[in-house]
C-alpha cells in the first residue's frame, strides 16, 4: 500500500483512507457484519486511516469501529489510525441542532470517543463544522490540551474556510483539513488549498465518489429510502440527477477506453491532485472496498487528465452538494 504524508505535521498514512459514516447512517441500511469485514479487509490490505464522526448514528459508527478494532489482528490493530469529528449536535429523533465548539465540550466529546472506541488515544481530532458562536482559537487550544495530556495525537479541521484555517494554524499545529473534494466538488482548489499548501497541512478528501453519484452504479431510477441523504440531496433530484449522471456517462467512455471502472478513475483523479491529498473512499462491503483499492494502480498521463477535464469540467454538476440549511453551516462556502 503506497503512503502520503497527511500534512508536515501529522502521521504518514495510506494513500486511501476508510471513511465509515454510510456503515451506521445517512445510506440507506448497512450490514453490521458486511461492515466488519469491510473494515478487516481494508486493514489487512493496508489502509490505515479510518475515518468517522462521534454523530454517525450517535455513537453507533464508533462501537462498529471498536468492534472492528478489537477483533482485528494486532498487527492490524497496531497499524491503524484513528481519525474521529466531533461537535455535531442531535436529538433522540435523529435530528440535527447545530454545533458546538466551546472548550469544555470538546473534553467532554472526546472522553464518549474515546470510550466506545476502545483506545487510549485519538490519532486526529476535528469538530466536524466550524462553530460560528465561538473562536476557532479557543475549540483548536482545546485540542491542543488533549494533545499534550496524551489523549490525541493531531489536530485537524474540517470544512474550515481560508481565514478559519490561518487562525487555527496560528494557534496550534494543524495536520490536515478534511473536505470534500471531488470531479464536480472543487471549491477547495481556490483560496483554501493554497492556505493549506502555504502551511503544509494535508487534505483528506471525502465524497471523492460524490456520495456514489459519480461511481458508476448509480442509476435515474433508483429508489431511496427515507434514511439516505440522497433523497434530499440537490444533486440527486430530478432534471439536476439526469445532467449529473451525462457527466458520468462522458467520464465512462474515458474509464473504459484504459480499461477501468468510473469509480476507479474519479479516485485516481483525486489521487492526481497531489501527494499532500489522501482520499477517503466510503466502501461499505468488500466488493465496493476491492474495486477502490484498484485506483492505486490506475496511471493518469496528460492526455488523460485533459480527457477528464472535458468530459467534467470545473462547476459542471447541477445542484449544491447540500440542502440549503446545511450549505449555511459550512464555513469553507462563506
Amino acid at each position: 500500500m503506497q503512503t502520503r504524508p497527511l500534512g508536515t505535521t501529522g502521521p504518514q498514512v495510506s494513500a486511501l483512507g476508510l471513511g465509515c459514516m454510510g456503515m451506521s447512517a445517512l445510506y440507506g441500511d448497512a450490514d453490521r457484519a458486511e461492515s466488519v469485514a469491510t473494515i478487516h479487509a481494508a486493514l489487512d490490505a493496508g489502509v490505515t486511516l479510518l475515518d468517522t464522526g462521534d454523530f454517525y448514528a450517535m455513537g453507533h459508527n464508533e462501537m462498529l469501529i471498536g468492534e472492528a478494532l478489537r477483533s482485528a489482528s494486532a498487527a492490524s490493530r497496531e497499524r491503524a489510525l484513528t481519525s474521529v469529528k466531533f461537535g455535531a449536535l442531535r436529538d433522540p429523533d435523529g435530528g440535527w441542532s447545530g454545533y458546538d465548539g466551546r472548550p469544555a465540550a470538546v473534553k467532554n466529546f472526546a472522553a464518549y470517543s474515546l470510550q466506545r472506541l476502545g483506545v487510549d488515544h485519538i490519532d486526529v481530532y476535528r469538530i466536524a463544522r466550524v462553530d460560528p458562536g465561538i473562536p476557532i482559537e479557543e475549540t483548536v487550544g482545546a485540542i491542543a490540551e488533549l494533545v499534550e495530556a496524551g489523549h490525541v495525537r493531531h489536530i485537524g479541521l474540517s470544512e474550515a474556510g481560508a481565514d478559519s484555517i490561518r487562525r487555527a494554524a496560528a494557534t496550534a499545529p494543524i495536520s490536515d483539513l478534511q473536505i470534500e473534494y471531488s470531479l464536480i466538488s472543487r471549491g477547495v482548489e481556490g483560496e483554501i488549498l493554497a492556505a493549506t499548501r502555504e502551511l503544509g497541512i494535508g487534505i483528506t478528501a471525502y465524497g471523492v465518489l460524490s456520495r456514489g453519484l459519480i461511481s458508476g452504479h448509480f442509476t435515474a431510477d433508483r429508489q431511496l429510502g427515507a434514511n439516505d441523504f440522497r433523497a434530499m440531496s440537490p444533486r440527486f433530484q430530478g432534471d439536476n440527477l439526469r445532467h449529473n449522471l451525462s457527466l458520468v456517462d462522458a467520464l465512462r467512455k474515458i474509464a473504459e477506453q484504459k480499461g477501468v471502472s468510473v469509480a476507479q478513475i474519479a479516485i485516481a483523479w483525486v489521487l492526481s491532485r497531489g501527494e499532500d491529498i489522501v482520499p477517503l473512499v466510503g466502501a461499505r462491503t468488500r466488493e465496493r472496498l476491492a474495486e477502490a483499492l484498484g485506483a492505486l494502480d490506475v496511471t493518469l498521463d496528460e492526455a488523460d487528465l485533459a480527457a477528464i477535464e472535458r468530459a467534467v469540467p470545473v462547476g459542471a454538476a447541477a445542484g449544491d452538494r447540500y440542502p440549503a440549511a446545511q450549505m449555511a453551516h459550512l464555513d469553507s462556502e462563506r
